[in-house]
């Protein structure tokens, strides 16, 4: 019954109001009472509108992920780690149709000749699912929600996210227009961090982001967006990262950000600050701030940047990196804060300037002397 009446709907591009299914059912000689008519209003409504049986989840307070492996496997993190949820799909097929319903919303194809997706929902929510036999057994989904407003530095504080005083290194780092990086694992807040400390430059500066999907809601009057784009179905129309980093470079960019370096374009990065585009930032995936030049001297061999001249544009080009971690808690973290500094053979590392302690108190370590003078010089 459900399945007729859902074609019925799909075929005329209707919602599943209660007059419509009424005449649905009629159509196909079924008579129920209004209860019974309702019942099924909801059940479609759940696959045929926004995110089905996922809203509810994604419109918690503090919900940042959810995820579906399966129709009986739905897990959301709210900012805590990973729970089960009771949520049930009624079967594979399900998800299957709430995953391609939720890829045509974003613009994207998802079937049998194309088994994934990577996109960005009309809300804003990050959209990536794959579809069987890539994914084994059933359809995956998972789900990023975006914060509509960012986190201000007193929030993440009271959150526990950091103590005061590294609320204010790291609002120095900002004042003193020094480039830096935002380092750490999947789902351990680094956009959340680059939204908020964006939200500190001063409101006179024009900020130009470049996204591979437009996460970033800074909170600040003056901000240009780009966001890439995939090539359509004939191979052609696609934009990078790369492009976009070329583009912000010619739109007068006070602070040029890219949103996650994870390819060529950190030599179109490093380039431009290096040019006098000072105060640019932007994020990177690293276990460690120490793994940091490591991780940008393979991400520069992918645009043909020898090692050694990597080095010497990044010893140039970034002053700090800020690293990102979730502690036993599962709880998001600022972990270290790392300033820049050459060896001997004119290789960057990192000197820990600031580190979390165990018992979450911030200790200077033997790199803060050049971070303060690096924020004091700024600053001046």
């Amino acid at each position: 019954m459900l399945d007729a009446v859902r074609l019925r709907l799909a075929e005329s591009g209707q919602e599943p109001t209660p007059a419509r299914v009424a005449a649905a059912l009629r159509a196909q000689g079924r008579l129920l009472g209004d209860t019974a008519v309702l019942a099924v209003v909801r059940a479609l409504r759940s696959e045929m509108v926004g995110a089905g049986l996922l809203e509810p989840l994604l419109a918690e307070p503090g919900v940042t992920d959810v995820l579906v492996n399966g129709p009986d496997e739905v897990w959301v993190d709210r900012g805590a780690g990973l729970e089960r949820t009771g949520v049930r799909f009624r079967d594979a097929a399900a998800v299957r149709r709430l995953a391609q319903r939720l890829a045509t919303a974003a613009g994207r194809r998802l079937d049998d000749a194309r088994p994934w997706v990577d996109a960005r929902l009309p809300d804003g929510t990050r959209l990536h699912a794959v579809l069987p036999p890539v994914a084994v057994g059933a359809p995956c989904l998972s789900l990023r929600v975006v914060r509509g407003r960012a986190f201000t530095l007193e929030e993440l504080v009271a959150a526990g996210s950091m103590d005061a005083e590294a609320a204010r290194l790291l609002r120095s780092v900002v004042d003193a227009r020094l480039s830096f990086l935002i380092s750490g694992g999947t789902g351990c807040g680094k956009t959340t961090m680059l939204s908020t400390l964006l939200g500190l430059v001063g409101q006179g500066e024009r900020i130009v982001l470049a996204e591979d999907s437009a996460e970033l809601r800074p909170d600040h009057p003056h901000v240009v967006r780009l966001e890439t784009r995939p090539a359509n179905q004939e191979g052609v129309g696609l934009v990078t990262l790369r492009d976009l980093v070329r583009q912000a470079l010619r739109m007068r960019p006070d602070r040029l950000v890219v949103g996650e370096v994870r390819g060529p374009e950190v030599l179109d990065l490093l380039t431009a600050l290096n040019t006098g585009h000072e105060g640019g930032c932007g994020t990177v995936h690293a276990n460690a701030a120490g793994d940091v030049p490591a991780r940008l001297e393979a991400l520069g061999s992918t645009a043909g940047l020898e090692r050694m001249a990597l080095h010497s544009q990044l010893g140039a080009a970034l002053s700090v990196v800020v690293h990102l971690a979730r502690d036993r808690s599962r709880c998001r973290r600022l972990a270290e804060i790392h300033v820049l500094e050459r060896d001997g053979a004119g290789l960057v590392f990192t000197v820990p300037a600031v580190v979390r302690g165990r018992d979450g108190r911030y200790v200077r370590e033997r790199g803060w002397q050049r971070f303060a003078g690096l924020c004091e010089r700024g600053a001046g």
